[in-house]
C-alpha cells in the first residue's frame, strides 16, 4: 500500500477525532451555560459552528476519496 493510499483513511480518522472533540466541547458548553457563563457558551458555539458548517463537505470528500477506482 502506497502512502497516497493511506491518505483517505488518515483523513477519515482525523474527521472522527474532530467530531469527538466537537461533542466534548458541546458538553462543556452546556455545562458552562448551566453555570451562568453565557458569554463562554456563545464563544464556544461560535467555534463549533465552523465544524458543523464544514462537516457535510468533509463527508462528501471523504466518500469520494474512499471510493475505489
Amino acid at each position: 500500500m502506497s502512502n497516497l493510499d493511506l491518505l483517505p483513511s488518515l483523513l477519515f480518522k482525523i474527521n472522527e477525532n474532530q467530531l469527538a472533540l466537537e461533542a466534548a466541547i458541546m458538553e462543556l458548553t452546556l455545562w458552562a451555560e448551566k453555570l451562568g457563563a453565557t458569554e463562554v457558551g456563545d464563544n464556544a458555539r461560535g467555534a463549533l459552528w465552523a465544524i458543523d458548517k464544514n462537516e457535510e463537505f468533509i463527508k462528501m470528500t471523504l466518500a469520494v476519496l474512499m471510493t475505489p477506482d
